[in-house]
């Protein structure tokens, strides 16, 4: 079961305007940061197909989810109806403000599940670097405008006017967004 989400050059930036800290340079040295966040879920398993791979979940909220299970996951046999899933989902932004250099992006993907026979669990993880150029700066509002390796552009606020000095137009802003989900089975509960 692997849930994705794409991390776009509008998010990164969306985030790093509002989710870290300052995004740009303070006088002395330019600005680097991080933030993170975790949300876990535990989910019933509500139906499970074994044959075709497919597996239901009910959430708290009372939401039905079905997701078709990958063959590299080795113990869907163990999973029955009643068991719990629990979801941890984790988001990460870092960034850091460069003097020039160019805008690109990279992507890198990692997983793995249990050994055959173990308890069925498994993660995902993926990571995409992506850094954009400053194309400009507005001190009036104040904001920047990031352009994208692709040609996009996006302006984005900045929280404090202070944090614009010693950032210049062609400076890079290097944006590494980390999300990783990991899955475990836990035994149904017994009913009294």
């Amino acid at each position: 079961m692997i849930l994705r989400r794409r991390c776009s050059f509008g998010l990164a930036l969306a985030l790093l305007a509002s989710g870290a800290p300052a995004v740009l340079a303070q006088t002395k040295a330019l600005p680097k940061g991080s933030a993170t966040q975790s949300t876990k879920v535990t989910a019933t398993v509500t139906a499970i197909d074994q044959k075709n791979r497919v597996i239901t979940l009910k959430t708290p909220d009372g939401l039905d989810y079905t997701f078709v299970v990958d063959p590299a996951v080795k113990n869907l046999p163990q999973v029955k109806v009643g068991d719990s899933m629990v979801a941890t989902y984790t988001e990460a932004l870092a960034y850091e403000v460069k003097k020039g250099g160019t805008a690109s992006a990279t992507e890198t993907l990692a997983g793995g599940t249990a050994e055959p026979g173990k308890k069925p669990a498994g993660a995902l993880a993926r990571q995409v670097t992506l850094t954009v150029s400053i194309a400009a700066i507005d001190p009036t509002v104040p904001s920047v405008t990031f352009k994208g390796p692709q040609g996009n552009t996006r302006t984005v606020k900045v929280r404090d006017p202070k944090k614009l000095e010693g950032v210049s137009v062609g400076d890079t802003v290097q944006i590494t967004y980390t999300e990783a989900l990991a899955l475990k089975l836990e035994k149904a509960e017994s009913k009294k």
